[in-house]
């Protein structure tokens, strides 16, 4: 009986990031608004259609909230991809069940297939809003050897954490604005800079993560004891990634319901 109770109690208190691996809830939210905000009128008419009403804000945590249900499990390799510093995407040994990129691709596929019916399109719909959310979080291109981040433990305002953590969601809630605040208050850009941001391919906005990453790596220590110096280093990276997250899927949906 005592053992039964211990668990319980050890599992009310562990931090709920600890089961994170992605953009939280505001972060997903956070892209699904942006995204909706540069929609031309044909995309938002389908979409709407498709979501039965529902706004992509809405639907942007999806892919994580099915994670409980275990005939969705075959989607959980999807929400990243690893492969060692030093090395390429297109060289590395693909997982044989999938990655984001490769997950990316699967919903547009349906998305575009006119043989796929309205159930098929709501869902993979849904799933693309939060791929594109998460290749957009540096953490989801990274190393195997660490599961991206997880197991590199550093401490975010004298609390335990890992870094993948930080980034997942201790960064954007540390900041303490809804996900409508962050988009609202997301980088004025002029056409010019957002013609810039949706240019390259699905492949070119993994690399742009997998550079990030990098950087983040090279000014991380494993134990090191993280706060204000290093939100103000990168909360303005965190809010431009949603940013072009945002914006590039917004670009994605426009080409494919065009």
């Amino acid at each position: 009986m005592y053992k039964y109770v211990f668990l319980f109690t050890f599992l009310i208190l562990i931090p709920l990031h600890t089961f994170a691996d992605d953009w939280g809830k505001t972060g997903h939210r956070v892209v699904g608004e942006i995204a909706d905000k540069h929609l031309d009128r044909k995309a938002r008419k389908t979409i709407n259609s498709l979501l039965d009403g529902h706004s992509l804000a809405f639907v942007g945590p999806f892919a994580d909230e099915i994670k409980s249900d275990r005939k969705y499990d075959s989607f959980k390799p999807w929400h990243y991809v690893n492969f060692p510093f030093g090395d390429s995407y297109e060289t590395h040994p693909k997982n044989e069940h999938g990655d984001i990129v490769q997950g990316i691709f699967k919903c547009v596929e349906v998305l575009k297939d006119a043989k796929s019916t309205k159930e098929e399109k709501a869902f993979y719909l849904k799933m693309l809003v939060h791929f594109v959310g998460d290749l957009h979080q540096p953490l989801h291109v990274g190393k195997a050897d660490d599961k991206g981040g997880n197991d590199f433990q550093v401490r975010w305002f004298g609390k335990g954490t890992n870094l993948h953590a930080v980034w997942d969601s201790d960064l954007l809630d540390s900041y303490e604005m809804s996900y409508t605040e962050v988009a609202a208050n997301a980088r004025v850009q002029s056409e010019e800079e957002v013609a810039e941001i949706k240019k390259g391919t699905v492949i070119d906005w993994m690399y742009e993560s997998r550079n990030l990453c990098e950087n983040i790596y090279e000014h991380s220590e494993i134990g090191e004891k993280l706060s204000y110096n290093y939100m103000y280093k990168y909360m303005d990276t965190v809010r431009f990634q949603l940013q072009k997250g945002g914006i590039r899927l917004a670009n994605l949906l426009n080409e494919i319901f065009g």
